[in-house]
């Protein structure tokens, strides 16, 4: 099977919303297999999948590429906890041993076992940069990384909304003097006031993560691997594909849910997410 038949499978994967591998197969050897007779039983249609991760990547990024909110001058940067563990067995038992660790997750005030997942994402929560890291490992230095690998995804000019955890004279450096972005943080209590509290903006990453952990059970993927884990029970990345076939049948007119806004009413549109008058604020740059 080349790349085209499976990137022609994926798609098809979706569009039909079939999301079990397990059934996908099923159905596809029993209404597909003429078109596509060199068609792998199960488990060797999950090699293939894993062994295309880059194809994979490579196809995502051109569809992102089409999308409004790619040219956006802004991305917001966060992270979150991805449990993957709730007894000491599993821990003990699991391959990620080595890989994960504890952590503490400030936002549900608890501790964890698993990884944490950074993300670099556009306004309209479209995923730009994003990574898993052991949680022992400081979050200034898992993000210069993930931007080193990634520095071409990241414009000069683009302001990168992030929270106090990203804090640091070195980390600041490195985004403005090699990125050539903006690096807009809350103000922290032993600094001078410069960029304020930013709370309606920090809601947006919020709601990507919300939406990550409730509508597309980022929590429950029930990976006990470092493959089960980025890719879980579907194939992976075919979320985009699945959105730009319903934007197709106007069945998701993400347009409508995106309100622009110049850089210079950076305010009101804060004021306005945060009093739930639009639904995305959108900054843009002449």
């Amino acid at each position: 099977m080349n790349d085209v038949e499976l990137l022609c499978l994926l798609v098809a994967q979706q569009l039909l919303g079939i999301a079990s591998d397990r059934k996908w197969i099923r159905y596809a050897r029993t209404h597909l297999l003429d078109m596509f007779p060199s068609l792998p039983q199960q488990s060797g249609w999950g090699k293939r999948v894993r062994q295309s991760t880059g194809l994979l990547s490579a196809v995502i990024t051109e569809l992102a590429r089409d999308t409004p909110s790619w040219a956006d001058g802004t991305r917001l940067l966060d992270s979150t906890s991805v449990p993957c563990g709730k007894s000491r067995e599993t821990v003990k038992r699991s391959d990620l041993a080595g890989h994960a660790g504890y952590g503490y997750c400030a936002s549900h005030s608890r501790y964890f076992w698993g990884f944490r997942l950074y993300l670099l994402c556009a306004p309209d929560g479209m995923p730009i940069v994003w990574g898993l890291a052991n949680p022992k490992i400081g979050e200034r230095e898992v993000t210069e990384a993930l931007f080193r690998h990634d520095q071409h995804l990241i414009r000069p000019g683009q302001v990168i909304v992030a929270d106090k955890g990203f804090a640091g004279a070195d980390f600041e450096a490195f985004v403005t003097g090699e990125l050539g972005a903006e690096l807009i943080r809350p103000d922290r209590k032993d600094e001078k006031p410069r960029f304020g509290k930013l709370g309606g903006i920090r809601q947006w990453v919020e709601s990507v993560f919300d939406t990550m952990k409730g509508q597309l059970t980022l929590e429950d993927h029930g990976g006990r691997t470092i493959t089960g884990v980025m890719e879980g029970d579907s194939t992976p990345n075919d979320f985009i594909p699945h959105l730009a076939a319903l934007n197709a049948e106007g069945r998701f007119p993400y347009h409508e849910l995106i309100t622009s806004f110049p850089i210079e009413q950076i305010n009101a549109a804060e004021a306005a997410s945060a009093n739930g008058s639009i639904i995305k604020p959108v900054l843009t740059f002449d």
